[in-house]
């Protein structure tokens, strides 16, 4: 052990890990991990947002501990994991004296060092691409039977971690398409796709939900330069902090000398480009570019130890970056450090409030699928995420949690009420009301699916509904949603249908009606979009209809 890996290696390795372990015990959680904590309450083959991988590694942690620790103590198992796989995979014999310098590299990377505690998908996302890069590397050397079987199992763990994973196989594969003729190649992706055949399935019962959502639904806005491509080369910089420079130059300066090498090179300009060209379309996140971090580790780590000049201006920055990046991991426990509010701060002071307030009775937060996970971690009480036309699909609206909350006694909290029975207050001041609601009834999942007009103006509409009992006609009202072309609504009008059958006044379970309709006209001019939605007992419109395009 000590020969591939020096002392020194181990000696910092263990501290890094006992300083995640710490970090991850003290940090309150961040939104999207209490998100990925309610998806591992209940296991399954894939989520609205994501594959399960995260799920899997919340629900693994949580065996061995409780609380915040609970969730993440996986994610600091990975990151160690992650280290000593990028470590292999530098050939260079020269490394072993420059143990620090690798350490101050890596921990300079501002989301691989978030990623060492925070449990997010792009965590097992990095460790399994470190991990497919050093038994692609193997399979170079030596393409046998039993390297195509891992490197397949592999591939799937990658997808099973997060959909842009497809861009590091992809990508690899591009920098050597001889593979196409390799039977020990087709071996690894036959293996993948047994391995990833579960998701597939739970995709096609699921109606792929979760592609449609992530290429068709999702809303987005008008270009802006400033906010997208000229945002996307600042996220270029964020994710290597102050070493940008010097990984961008060992980028630039690295020639193509072996099929390795070339993978590392497609795959880190292969993800910079096509994310370049993604920023004319829509707002490219900080996170979606993260995989580039493994290769360019790789790459720059090589290059310091060939480059003198480099070496010494990286050691001195990442001295820097580690100052830095200590302090603000100290600044997401103690929020008085910096004069900034962030997610990890105040989270158990506004759920005690509200749960004093409430007590045990269950929480329905509107449009907030942020707020119900991260008061049902810290409160232990039961919540669901109602979601409606001014909002957007999440995993409560595929699940079973709406059930949690029919026709019990709720506490409905939203951000559109100026008053209400109850008030809490958020870490950065804004106010929430509450009001108290007997026998809670909602009918999120009713489906309204639209038909090409046959005459003139004339819809269509088909409603199911996939309950397992009826439901009265004169509960539910329809309105109209328009958008523009980004999918924003900027408009709702009532929408009057008329059924085929008027004899008809209940909607049966697991039936459909058929109703007709004229789209009202808005006000609103260039609309692309319209969506129907359902409301019921008073609430607001639901996101029971897909956006459909309006014809020009």
């Amino acid at each position: 052990m000590t020969q591939k890996f020096p002392r020194l290696f181990l000696i910092l390795l263990a501290v890094l890990f006992i300083l995640n372990l710490v970090q991850g015990y003290f940090t309150e959680l961040i939104y999207d991990e209490a998100y990925y904590w309610y998806y591992a309450q209940n296991l399954d083959w894939g989520y609205f947002d994501h594959p399960p991988m995260v799920a899997f590694l919340i629900k693994l942690s949580s065996f061995l501990f409780d609380g915040e620790l609970g969730v993440r103590f996986m994610s600091c198992v990975l990151s160690v994991g992650t280290y000593l796989i990028l470590w292999e995979l530098i050939d260079n014999p020269k490394k072993k004296d420059y143990v620090i310098h690798f350490f101050l590299l890596l921990f300079s990377m501002t989301l691989m060092n978030a990623y060492g505690f925070l449990t997010l998908p792009d965590t097992p996302l990095l460790f399994f691409t470190a991990l497919f890069l050093l038994l692609y590397k193997r399979f170079l050397n030596n393409p046998t039977i039993w390297t195509s079987i891992f490197m397949g199992v592999v591939m799937a763990a990658l997808m099973y971690s997060k959909y842009h994973a497809v861009l590091v196989i992809l990508f690899v594969f591009l920098s050597n398409l001889k593979l196409i003729k390799d039977r020990n190649a087709w071996l690894a992706v036959a293996v993948a796709l047994v391995c990833y055949s579960p998701h597939f399935l739970w995709l096609y019962q699921n109606d792929f939900v979760s592609i449609k959502y992530h290429l068709y639904e999702r809303p987005n806005q008008a270009y802006s330069f400033t906010k997208f491509t000229l945002g996307y080369f600042v996220n270029l910089v964020a994710i290597f902090g102050l070493l940008f420079y010097w990984v961008y130059l060992s980028l630039i300066k690295t020639k193509s000398t072996n099929k390795f090498t070339k993978a590392l090179l497609y795959l880190t300009y292969g993800v910079v480009i096509f994310f370049f060209i993604s920023s004319f379309n829509r707002r490219v996140q900080t996170q979606w570019v993260i995989i580039i971090s493994i290769p360019t580790a790789i790459l720059a780590f090589n290059h310091l130890i060939e480059n003198a000049n480099s070496r010494k201006w990286m050691y001195r920055m990442g001295i820097v970056s580690m100052i830095v990046l200590i302090y603000a991991r100290m600044w997401l426990v103690h929020s008085p450090l910096l004069p900034i509010i962030f997610e990890t701060h105040g989270n158990k002071q506004w759920v005690s409030e509200l749960n004093s307030k409430a007590g045990d009775i269950p929480i329905i937060f509107e449009n907030s699928y942020r707020s119900a996970p991260m008061y049902e971690f810290y409160s232990g009480n039961s919540t669901f995420s109602l979601n409606n036309h001014m909002y957007r699909k999440n995993q409560y609206s595929i699940d079973d949690s709406e059930e949690r909350v029919r026709h019990k006694k709720i506490v409905y909290v939203t951000k559109y009420r100026k008053s209400g029975d109850i008030t809490y207050t958020y870490p950065d001041g804004t106010v929430f009301y509450g009001v108290f609601m007997n026998d809670f009834e909602s009918y999120r999942k009713l489906e309204c699916i639209v038909e090409e007009p046959h005459e003139k103006s004339t819809y269509t509409l088909k409603v199911y509904n996939p309950y397992e009992f009826d439901i009265p006609l004169e509960e539910l009202k329809y309105t109209v949603a328009y958008s523009n072309k980004y999918k924003q609504v900027k408009e709702m009008i009532p929408l009057k249908v008329k059924p085929e059958s008027s004899s008809e006044i209940i909607l049966k379970s697991k039936d459909t009606l058929f109703f007709q309709f004229e789209l009202p006209k808005p006000k609103m001019e260039n609309h692309g979009y319209f969506r129907i939605g359902i409301a019921e007992n008073g609430l607001l419109p639901g996101l029971n209809g897909k956006p459909v395009k309006l014809k020009e």
